[in-house]
């Protein structure tokens, strides 16, 4: 009998728009790729049909993946292509050059992975008392922040906190900053996602939270997010599948001569795999005729009733967020202010 696994019982842990596209047939959005150099940026409009079937919010996503930002000269390219993207979408949706922003940090201050948002915001510029007091603000927009901080420790919505804010300053555009989830061990810490849909704080793990967008806001709402964690069954689902590529890429190469002269081995991600099922299941046994997919849910099948499908980061996540805050910040001064240096 044919092992059957029921996928709609645990939804993919992302939210990413480029990895709930994968593997989909382009009915319902256009998704045009760039190179920048090295960095790969997917322009994706995500059209009514579309929004529909993939139960997201129809709009502009633009995914920008790269490498590292620990590298001095990476992060400057890092800054330079988000900053360039960043621009696209304000003028995509017809910002002025007047326009107010409110800037939010989403996030928990207190947990490093979830602490983005609010550590972005230590290096955002803000301009409202310049307006406020009737100082001279010219080749500069009027920015406030906001960090609302999570409902668990402070037991109001991060939504509601926003609106009320919304009301008293009333600004033009709202800017949200949060770390996201993804279900690639490649893309965390190294993705940022940039959208005009708005945003469902803690979706990406399971802790829906109400929606901060402009249907909800009465606010044009663009928002900025960056892959921090994925759970463990994506860790393992991910580490089966680099199996069959490594093997993969063994099975072409061990007894090609050049690589008796090579020090360092490849890096075999680079290159297709092309194992038969068979193959896979010489490998692996039953787990090896399942697809991705099927195999994912039946891992979280395993891991959630016990509690075990935990959220991870990488150790060195101190050192990354510090520096991907800083990118973030500083590049949405650059873009909102023309005097900024």
């Amino acid at each position: 009998m044919k092992h059957m696994v029921d996928l709609g019982k645990y939804p993919i842990r992302t939210d990413l728009i480029t990895e709930i596209l994968e593997n989909k047939e382009s009915q319902g959005f256009k998704n045009v790729v760039i190179m920048e150099e090295d960095i790969k940026v997917n322009e994706v409009i995500l059209e009514k049909d579309g929004a529909s079937a993939l139960k997201k919010k129809e709009g502009n996503y633009i995914t920008i993946e790269f490498d590292d930002v620990t590298d001095k000269d990476n992060y400057k390219k890092v800054s330079q292509v988000f900053e360039k993207y960043l621009k696209r979408i304000l003028k995509k949706n017809k910002i002025q050059k007047d326009s107010k922003f409110l800037i939010v940090g989403l996030g928990n201050e207190q947990s490093t992975p979830d602490s983005l948002g609010p550590k972005a915001l230590d290096f955002v510029l803000v301009t409202r008392p310049l307006f406020f007091f009737h100082q001279n603000g010219e080749g500069y927009r009027e920015t406030s922040v906001l960090k609302p901080g999570v409902f668990g420790s402070s037991g109001i919505e991060t939504a509601d906190r926003i609106a009320k804010v919304v009301e008293l300053i009333h600004p033009d555009f709202i800017l949200v900053i949060d770390a996201l989830a993804s279900s690639s061990i490649q893309r965390v810490n190294k993705t940022i996602q940039i959208t005009d849909t708005g945003i469902h704080p803690g979706s990406g793990i399971g802790n829906d939270r109400k929606e901060i967008s402009k249907e909800s806001l009465k606010v044009p709402v663009i928002a900025i997010g960056i892959p921090t964690v994925v759970d463990a069954a994506t860790i393992v689902t991910n580490t089966i599948f680099y199996l069959y590529q490594y093997f993969s890429y063994s099975k072409k190469t061990m007894n090609h001569p050049s690589n008796k002269l090579k020090v360092k081995m490849e890096n075999y991600l680079e290159k297709a795999e092309d194992l038969e099922k068979e193959e896979k299941k010489m490998l692996l046994g039953l787990l090896g005729g399942l697809e991705e997919e099927e195999l994912r849910s039946l891992i979280k099948d395993v891991l959630t009733p016990i509690d075990y499908n935990f959220m991870v980061t990488p150790k060195e996540i101190d050192f990354v967020v510090s520096k991907l805050s800083k990118l973030i910040g500083e590049g949405i001064n650059k873009v909102l202010h023309k005097n900024y240096e």
